[in-house]
C-alpha cells in the first residue's frame, strides 16, 4: 500500500517537474512562440498518457493549459486573456491534450491486454505440454492442481473428479469450499466466491469435474479453456490406460496360446518316444540287451529333454520376474568358450572352429550364464546347419566391448524376421515345424546379455546362413 502510494506520488512530481522545465527553459533560455510551447505541452502529455494512464494525464493537462495561460499568453502573467482568439485556442489546447491522452490511454491498454493475452496463451501451451507428459490418471490427477499454480503463477489449486470423493490440492492448506466445487460440477458454470474461482471441467457438453483457483488472475476464457484441457488430459489419460489394459490382456492372451502351442508340440514328441519305449518293454515280445539298451537309452535322452524344457520355461519366468542375479568375477574368454564347446551332443555332427583375439584381458561376467548364452547360440547353429558343416566362434575387442560371435552356414533368417527371433516363444516360419525348441532359447539369452550392460544382435542371409553377436562390458 505505502509503496503503491509512493510511487503515484512520484509520478506526479516527475510530471509537474517536467512542466516546471520546460516553461523555464522557454521563458528563458529560448524563446519561441505560443505555437511551439503549446505542441511541447502536449508532447508532455502524450507521453504522460502512453506511460502512466489518462487520470494523471488529465490533471497534468489541466496544469499545462494554466502554465500556458499565466505565462505564454498576453497579458503575461495573469490568467486573464486579452485577445478572444486566445481562448479558442486555450480551450482547442486542452480539448486536444484530453483527447490525446484518452487516446494514448486506450492504446497502452490494449496493448497491455495484447500482452496479457500472449502470456495466457504462452502459458496454456506450456500447461498443455505439462499434461501431455502423464499417462497414469491417479498421477495426473494428484499432478494437476500443482501444474496449474506453478505455470500460471498462483496462490493454490483444488480439483474434484466427477464421481471421485477424493479432493487433490496443490498444497494440504490450499483455500476452498468443497461444496461450491461440487455445485460447480452439478450446474457445470464457472463462478467466484471469497477470492476463490471455481471452474468446471469440460469434455464437450459433459462435465467430468470442476477446479478451484484461489487468486485467479486469468480471463474468464482462460480459465475455461483451463478447464477444457484438463477435461481433455483426464479422458486421454483414461483412454490410454484402458487400451494399454487391453493391449496387455491381448499381448497376455498371445503368450498363453504360443506357450500352449510350444509346450503342445514340444512335450508331446518326448512324451510320445518316452511311451513307445516303455510299452516296447513291457510288451510280451522277448527283447535282446542291445534292443533293452536302446530303448532306454531313449527314455533317458527324451526325459533329460523334458527336464531342459521344464527348466526353460521355469528360467524364462524368473527372468521376467526381474529374478536374475550374476555373481560376476573375471573371466579368461578362451576358457570360457572351450567350456561352452566341450562335451555338448548337437555339435557332434559339426566342426567347431575358434578364433579368439590374443591378448584379450579377463572380462568380469557371470561364467554359467554366459556359457549357457554360449551354449543356446551354438544348439541352435547345429540344429539349423546341415551336419557336417563349420560352425565359427571369434571373440575380439570392438569399440571398448568384447565382442562374440556364432556363425553358421544354415538356411539364414528372413530380414522381415529378425527383429522378431529374440521375442518370446517366436520361432522362424520355415523352422517352427522342422526343427525341435520352444522359441524361448533366445530371449533368455537376449536378457542376460543385457542384464551384464551388453547388447545381442544379429546378422543374416537368406541361403548364406547367420553370424549371433553379443558384445559384453570390459569392466
Amino acid at each position: 500500500m505505502h509503496a503503491s502510494i509512493r510511487k503515484v506520488t512520484f509520478r506526479y512530481v516527475i510530471a509537474i517537474a517536467a512542466i516546471v522545465g520546460v516553461t523555464l527553459f522557454y521563458r528563458r533560455v529560448f524563446h519561441v512562440n505560443p505555437t511551439t510551447v503549446a505542441l511541447s505541452f502536449l508532447v508532455l502529455v502524450l507521453l504522460v498518457s502512453a506511460n502512466w494512464g489518462f487520470r494523471l494525464a488529465s490533471i497534468i493537462a489541466i496544469i499545462a493549459t494554466a502554465a500556458f495561460n499565466f505565462f505564454f499568453l498576453p497579458p503575461v502573467g495573469t490568467f486573464t486573456i486579452a485577445d478572444p482568439q486566445n481562448w479558442i485556442a486555450l480551450a482547442a489546447f486542452l480539448v486536444t491534450a484530453v483527447v490525446a491522452s484518452d487516446l494514448a490511454e486506450r492504446a497502452r491498454r490494449q496493448a497491455e491486454q495484447a500482452d496479457q493475452r500472449r502470456l495466457e496463451v504462452e502459458r496454456l501451451y506450456a500447461f498443455s505440454q505439462s499434461l501431455l507428459t502423464n499417462q497414469n490418471v491417479l498421477e495426473l490427477r494428484n499432478a494437476i492442481p500443482g501444474v496449474v499454480t506453478s505455470v500460471f503463477g498462483l496462490p493454490g489449486a483444488s480439483l474434484l473428479v466427477e464421481g471421485k470423493e477424493t479432493i487433490y490440492r496443490s498444497s494440504p492448506d490450499v483455500r476452498f469450499d468443497a461444496g461450491t466445487l461440487r455445485a460447480t460440477i452439478a450446474r457445470g458454470e464457472p463462478t467466484a466466491i471469497d477470492g476463490v474461482s471455481y471452474v468446471p471441467l469440460r469434455m464437450g457438453v459433459r462435465t467430468t469435474g470442476a477446479l478451484a483457483i484461489v487468486e485467479a488472475t486469468l480471463s474468464r476464457e482462460t480459465m475455461e479453456a483451463v478447464g477444457s484441457l484438463i477435461g481433455i488430459a483426464l479422458e486421454r489419460a483414461h483412454a490410454v490406460e484402458e487400451v494399454t489394459k487391453t493391449r496387455a490382456s491381448q499381448e497376455n492372451e498371445r503368450l498363453r496360446s504360443a506357450l500352449l502351442d510350444s509346450v503342445t508340440h514340444e512335450f508331446r514328441t518326448p512324451l510320445t518316444s518316452i511311451k513307445a519305449s516303455v510299452t516296447s518293454l513291457l510288451s510280451p515280445f522277448d527283447l535282446d540287451a542291445a534292443q533293452r539298451n536302446d530303448l532306454l537309452t531313449v527314455i533317458n535322452e527324451e526325459a533329460d529333454r523334458l527336464n531342459r524344457l521344464v527348466g526353460e520355461a521355469a528360467e524364462m519366468a524368473q527372468l521376467d520376474a526381474g529374478m536374475l542375479g550374476l555373481e560376476k568375477q573375471p573371466t579368461d574368454i578362451q576358457e570360457l568358450v572351450e567350456a561352452a564347446v566341450e562335451g555338448k551332443s548337437y555339435l557332434q555332427n559339426h566342426s567347431v572352429e575358434t578364433k579368439i583375439a590374443p591378448n584379450l584381458p579377463k572380462v568380469s561376467l557371470d561364467h554359467t550364464r554366459i556359457r549357457e548364452v554360449l551354449g543356446h547360440l551354438l544348439e541352435n547353429a547345429a540344429k539349423y546347419s546341415e551336419p557336417g558343416t563349420p560352425i565359427r566362434i571369434t571373440a575380439s575387442i570392438e569399440r571398448n566391448m568384447l565382442a562374440i560371435s556364432v556363425a553358421d552356414q544354415g538356411p539364414g533368417i528372413d530380414p522381415m524376421e529378425q527383429s522378431l527371433i529374440f521375442d518370446k516363444f517366436y520361432r522362424g516360419r520355415n523352422q517352427r515345424y522342422t526343427a525341435s525348441g520352444t522359441g524361448m532359447g533366445l530371449a533368455i539369452c537376449k536378457v542376460i546379455v543385457e542384464a551384464h550392460g551388453g547388447t545381442l544382435g544379429v546378422v543374416s542371409q537368406l541361403g548364406q546362413g547367420s553370424v549371433f553377436t553379443f558384445t559384453l562390458p570390459l569392466r
